[in-house]
Formats: C-alpha cells, sequence, structure tokens
C-alpha cells in the first residue's frame, strides 16, 4: 500500500502575485497582506495602528480604491476606511476595532501556468499512490475536474475513485482533501474546524479531517491530514504559538484514537516547521509517531549536493532544513514499512540537484514549492 502527501499550490487559481515570472519579484506585497491580516484581528486599533494600516494598503496598491493589482479589500459589513471624493483630503481608517466591520484583504487570483498545471497531475499520476492527502485543495469539484481532465491528457482512467474534502477554516478556501484508489473505502469522517484554543479561537486553520480508510484486505486506517499555520509574512512569537496549539491538538487526537483502540493511524501533510523546531515537538516528541524520514529504508529521494546533509527536504532547496512536509505513523505501520522517499521531478531546481520533467523549463512550470513525499507499508 502506498500512501503519499502533496502540497498542490491550489490546482486551478493561484495568488496572482506568486505567479509573476521573478519568484519574490513582489516581496513586500506579500509581507503587507500577511501583515494587515493581523492587524485587523485586534479587538481594539490604536492610532499607530491605523497609521500602519494606511499604509500597508498603499503597498497593497488599496489606498485609493478596494481593487488593487494584486489585492482586493473586502468590506462585507461597516466600514474600514474612508475615501474623501476630494483627493487632497487624507484617507482614514474609522473602523476602531475588529468589531466594527467586517472584511480582510485577499489576494487576487489568475489561472495557473498550463505547464504547472499538467505537471502537477503529472506528479500524483505518476506516484500513484493508494491513498494521497492533498493539502492546499479549492474543492472537491475542483480535485474530481482536475483529476477528470489530466486522466483525458494521459488517456488514463481517473486514479481515485473516492476523493474527499470538507471545507476549513480559511477565508480563502484552501483546504485540506484526501482520494483514495477503488478498492480503499473512506467509511467515516469526521471534521475538528470547530475545536477551539483556550482563548476561544478555533485551533485549525484550516481542519484536521479524520477519515477511515478500509484497505482492500479489511484493514481500517485513520488519515489525520493537516496544513498548519504558515511562516508565510514571517514566523513571529504569534504564528509559532498557533502551530504549538495545532500540534498538540493533533497529538491530542492521535492519543484519543490510541485510547479508542485504533492501532493504523497517519498523520500526513503540511506542518510548515521543521523536526527539531520546539513548536512540533508535542507531535514528533511527545507521542509514538514516527517520521517516516527516519526510517532506514526511506532511500529513494534523488538529491545531489555537497552539503553534508541527506537532502530530505519537502520544499524550495530540497536541504533538511526545508523538511516541513510529513508522513507521520503509528507504531503499527512504521514497522511495516517497506520503503519510502520524495518524488522531486515536479519541483523547480536551478542547480540540478535532481531529475525534472523535460517541460519544466521555468520556474513558473513548476508544479508546486512542495515536492511530494511518499512511503510503501505492507499491509
Amino acid at each position: 500500500m502506498r500512501i503519499a502527501s502533496y502540497n498542490v499550490e491550489n490546482l486551478f487559481d493561484r495568488a496572482k502575485v506568486f505567479n509573476d515570472d521573478a519568484r519574490g519579484a513582489h516581496q513586500d506585497v506579500i509581507d503587507a497582506y500577511a501583515e494587515i491580516s493581523k492587524l485587523f484581528e485586534k479587538v481594539e486599533y490604536s492610532a499607530a495602528d491605523k497609521a500602519r494600516m494606511l499604509e500597508l494598503l498603499a503597498t497593497l496598491d488599496l489606498l485609493k480604491d478596494d481593487d488593487g493589482q494584486f489585492a482586493l479589500l473586502r468590506q462585507i459589513r461597516g466600514q474600514l476606511i474612508r475615501r474623501p471624493r476630494d483627493r487632497e483630503k487624507p484617507k482614514e481608517i474609522v473602523a476602531e476595532g475588529r468589531g466594527d466591520w467586517v472584511g480582510w484583504v485577499e489576494l487576487k487570483t489568475e489561472a495557473v501556468d498550463e505547464t504547472a498545471m499538467v505537471l502537477t497531475g503529472r506528479v500524483i499520476f505518476d506516484v500513484s499512490a493508494d491513498v494521497i492527502g492533498v493539502v492546499e485543495a479549492e474543492s472537491r469539484p475542483v480535485l474530481t475536474m482536475f483529476q477528470d481532465f489530466m486522466a483525458k491528457k494521459f488517456d488514463l482512467a481517473p486514479p481515485y475513485a473516492h476523493v474527499m474534502l470538507i471545507d476549513g477554516n480559511d477565508q480563502r478556501g484552501i483546504d485540506v482533501a484526501i482520494g483514495t484508489k477503488q478498492d480503499y473505502d473512506i467509511v467515516s469522517m469526521r471534521s475538528h474546524v470547530d475545536d477551539l484554543m483556550a482563548n476561544g479561537e478555533r485551533v485549525f486553520s484550516r481542519d484536521c479531517p479524520e477519515f477511515i480508510v478500509q484497505t482492500p484486505s479489511g484493514a481500517r486506517i485513520v488519515f489525520l491530514v493537516n496544513h498548519f499555520k504558515s511562516k508565510f509574512g514571517g514566523n513571529d512569537p504569534s504564528s509559532q504559538a498557533k502551530r504549538r496549539a495545532q500540534a498538540e491538538a493533533v497529538a491530542g487526537i492521535y492519543r484519543r484514537l490510541q485510547g479508542e483502540g485504533m492501532l493504523n493511524v497517519v498523520v500526513l501533510g503540511d506542518l510548515n516547521d521543521t523536526p527539531d523546531s520546539d513548536v512540533l515537538a508535542p507531535l514528533l516528541a511527545d507521542t509514538d509517531l514516527a517520521d517516516v524520514s527516519r526510517h532506514e529504508r526511506f532511500t529513494d529521494f534523488e538529491f545531489n549536493a555537497n552539503t553534508g546533509d541527506r537532502g530530505i527536504g519537502t520544499f524550495g532547496t530540497g536541504r533538511d532544513k526545508d523538511k516541513i512536509d510529513y508522513i507521520l505513523l503509528s507504531p503499527a505501520l512504521f514497522a511495516k514499512i517497506a520503503r519510502g522517499g520524495i518524488f522531486r521531478k515536479g519541483a523547480w531546481t536551478a542547480s540540478g540537484r535532481w531529475k525534472v520533467y523535460p517541460e519544466l523549463t521555468a520556474e513558473k512550470h513548476a508544479a508546486s514549492d512542495h515536492h511530494l513525499i511518499w512511503v510503501d507499508i505492507d499491509l
């Protein structure tokens, strides 16, 4: 049985600011988006907060209008900013806090480069996992349309008879999903979108759905698909605290499953931090879940570098410091690992550290910034 996890970074539409040929050319927009999103959530806006919001809105090209080059200001109820008709008069933040208005800034999207979309499909089809956890999927209909489109292009049968996604908490509609082949039935689902932290905030940025999958042999495996809080826009204390709370919550779900007699559990997805990070310790150090990349049979991850590390990273350069995607197994499953690795052919490399698809001739054609991680289990 093959299990895989892949952050596809959206299949049909991606943020316009990320699709620029010169990756990182608009880092100021990305940083402004992340900062203003945090400011908006404050209960009360200070004078300094309001002044900073105006600066950030200017960076986002939203000071004069709600429709900018790369972003939109959504003012659903109430008012955030007053823009006098007399352009000589200054713009003003009129909301006094989060309770005065409902809205947000969202990044504009545009169609994914066609080559990138095709290569995303090739990665998934070539790995051909029996069960795959998908991170950053737009919706269940998009997933099914995508695999139907790719199946026709490659003249193959759609690989995943069962595709499931439960809407999560991300306002952008970035969710986690699961796909299983014909004889791997999804027999049960449970969402954790409403699980709360001590401060009353929802713990999961998206969700941590529990999918119980029955294998052809009749064995049942619980899959917990995750996408932890991103470092996007910075790795400040609040970002770290959020990821730690998510790690603690997943660990708690895992312990409950153990108490219920579930021996076969898989935690997989993009945890957005490295194995040595303190924030992931509740999950990686304080449970008996084991990272498949630590197994002696996890060897299929072609990587050429003179850096002294193994090269088991799943993001960007592929070095160990870029390990943020995981497949964690309960002891019963970890003991049955046959082999595993990282599939990189759809990921861009300017230095030739791994082989890529012939069509991948520019960074904009990359299937994803992430590299697919997989493991085979004798079950």
